[in-house]
């Protein structure tokens, strides 16, 4: 008898897959359990995971949300979300309300205060002196400001909703978790209800004054405030730490800052953050994938991290190439859902790598790569710290 795989899958250490999908093979769906008992899914292969990114036989949404399969005890990706009825007329609603806050021209102008955070939270650095923690320096205060700047939040609030996040975003307390999201809410409706008193120049009043009701701007801006930033200070955490334990490419960066964006292309390309075995979809509809009879109301897990490491698709997978020629990582998603906020996720990174690497050429991990500690009760993963010096 064939046991089924137990998720979570626990990495051994943070700049590798999880052992276990290591001995699952290549081009097959597999039955696994997920955290909460359920069945699921799992999806590893690039070409796989990229067909049902954007296949619209799966949603977010469930027909029979309290008795579907879990992913996790956190009540922000734990559970089906959004209506069974309406869910693709009202992402693509939010989608439209989203997509001209990071459009091009907004961004331009945006560009400038990002490099400028960056600057001052470098400064910083610089004058505490080392040894330190990047990721409480750095990781983790830059998508925060940044994101205050964008929902024209006042940064006082920017350690209330970073704490906020990490409680909503537990995978492990399931009280914690509702907690944390119930407090988010609560946060979110009264910038909402303040913005649209006295409206200014940023995403929320924006939104606000879009004939989108209370309850629908404020699950916007939860939305922006969490994913805003969660995800990207894991990509500047994993981005950082494996620059530092490929020292060739810090120093290749070092010499040809040119090459930042394909860097970050490839950063994101290797990072891998996930705590829940892959990015949740539930089956809308009866249908056969690839030989596999999926029913409706079934849990699929879309792995982008085993995707992005597919051998069919990137030529040596685990080697880090900064200058590698081929596109099309599967990190910010695929299809219709797409992440909304790539352009500025882009932008942050480029500037964290393009002045990091230039003003602290000496920094150096200060513990073998592998002892860096994960953050194992989190949906998106990522490190507890990143302890590094330089001279």
């Amino acid at each position: 008898v064939t046991t089924i795989p137990q998720l979570p899958f626990r990495q051994a250490s943070p700049l590798d897959i999880a052992p276990e999908l290591r001995t699952l093979q290549r081009g097959a769906v597999h039955r696994v359990r997920t955290a909460t008992g359920d069945d699921a899914w799992l999806v590893i292969d690039y070409a796989q995971v990229r067909r049902l990114l954007a296949d619209d036989r799966l949603g977010r949404s469930h027909p029979d949300p309290e008795n579907a399969p879990r992913v996790a005890e956190s009540a922000l990706f734990g559970n089906p979300v959004g209506n069974f009825e309406t869910e693709a007329s009202d992402h693509a609603q939010m989608r439209e309300l989203l997509q001209p806050h990071f459009s091009p021209r907004h961004l331009h102008a945006l560009a400038p205060r990002v490099e400028e955070l960056t600057t001052a939270l470098l400064d910083e650095l610089a004058e505490q002196g080392p040894p330190a923690d990047l990721h409480s320096k750095l990781a983790v205060p830059l998508p925060v400001l940044v994101i205050c700047e964008l929902l024209g939040v006042p940064t006082s609030d920017r350690d209330q909703f970073r704490s906020l996040c990490e409680d909503a975003g537990s995978v492990e307390d399931r009280t914690r978790s509702e907690n944390g999201l119930a407090a988010l809410f609560g946060y979110s409706l009264q910038l909402v209800q303040h913005k649209r008193a006295h409206p200014e120049d940023d995403v929320i009043s924006r939104l606000c004054g879009q004939d989108v009701d209370d309850t629908g701007a404020t699950l916007l801006t939860l939305a922006l405030i969490f994913a805003g930033h969660e995800t990207t200070v894991v990509q500047i955490d994993q981005g950082v730490l494996r620059l530092l334990a490929n020292r060739d490419q810090w120093r290749t960066l070092q010499d040809e800052p040119a090459l930042v964006p394909k860097a970050v292309e490839e950063l994101m390309r290797a990072s891998n953050f996930n705590t829940l075995g892959g990015v949740p979809r539930y089956a809308r509809t009866d249908f056969d994938f690839d030989g596999v009879p999926i029913q409706a109301g079934d849990l699929v897990l879309l792995d982008l991290g085993s995707a992005n490491r597919d051998p069919a698709v990137f030529a040596d997978p685990e080697r880090l190439d900064i200058a590698r020629e081929q596109t099309g990582h599967l990190a910010l998603g695929h299809g219709a859902h797409y992440c909304v906020g790539a352009p500025l996720a882009r932008l942050e990174l480029k500037a964290v790598f393009t002045q990091l690497i230039q003003r602290f050429p000496s920094m150096h991990l200060t513990c073998d790569p592998v002892e860096v500690p994960l953050r194992q009760d989190s949906i998106t993963g990522g490190l507890v710290e990143l302890p590094v010096s330089w001279s």
